[in-house]
């Protein structure tokens, strides 16, 4: 297994980084299902960077708690600080995620119950598929039956987009990312094969910047909808 990258040096940055490469639209693809976790009581944020969806989270849903991992120290700092006031419901571990373990559903002692709500944020990408398939199958037997997972992620959509704007930008950003973190993945995961195989179904999905940028909303609970057939929007 590889080293996690090392995003302790962008901690400061990161926002500034988002904003003068892609303008608002990685935040409106992390906020584009907000308003249907109002029922989730316990969470589990893998990747959230400097914390700007965490504290949109914790502002929006005055019930949530968080777990939230992230092999960073700087980075968890600054997600903590954000949180603000609302600090107090959060629990921050650094961690490899491809490593941690989520406690056992069998100790009866535990402050928290199962998670009902996973959110990766363009978090996947860092990972191969196989590393993919192996979390998600570990986060299925976490999680409650009515469980969300959602996913915010960069794509190559079919066509020429794909192949001549999408695709080589992306190489981009992994080349950037290789050299200023040292991440060492330098391909998309086919992440809606792990997610499937592990159980979950795809709902809902939407796309911007003809298909850069993609937003998801996976069930862990059995769907009346066949897998594979989200109900899409644009």
């Amino acid at each position: 297994m590889s080293q996690p990258p090392d995003f302790n040096r962008l901690a400061r940055f990161y926002r500034w980084m988002e904003l003068v490469s892609f303008g608002p639209w990685l935040w409106w693809c992390r906020c584009t299902f907000l308003g249907e976790l109002s029922a989730c009581r316990y969470a589990l944020i893998l990747g959230d960077g400097d914390g700007r969806f965490t504290a949109r989270l914790l502002e929006d849903n005055p019930a949530v708690r968080i777990d939230t991992i992230d092999a960073s120290p700087a980075m968890l700092k600054a997600l903590v600080r954000r949180a603000g006031q609302n600090r107090s419901r959060v629990r921050a571990q650094i961690a490899d995620a491809r490593c941690w373990l989520p406690k056992s559903q069998s100790d009866q002692s535990l402050e928290y119950p199962s998670y009902d709500l996973v959110v990766t944020h363009f978090f996947l990408d860092c990972l191969t598929t196989e590393e993919v398939m192996t979390l998600a199958a570990k986060l299925h037997r976490a999680v409650s039956s009515s469980a969300y997972w959602v996913v915010s992620e960069f794509a190559v959509p079919e066509g020429w987009f794909g192949r001549l704007v999408a695709a080589p930008m992306i190489l981009g950003l992994y080349c950037t990312f290789g050299l200023l973190t040292g991440l060492e993945v330098r391909r998309l995961p086919d992440h809606d094969r792990a997610l499937r195989q592990a159980g979950f179904t795809l709902e809902k999905r939407r796309t911007w910047l003809g298909g850069l940028l993609i937003s998801q909303l996976w069930s862990a609970s059995f769907s009346a909808q066949a897998p594979g057939t989200p109900t899409a929007t644009h």
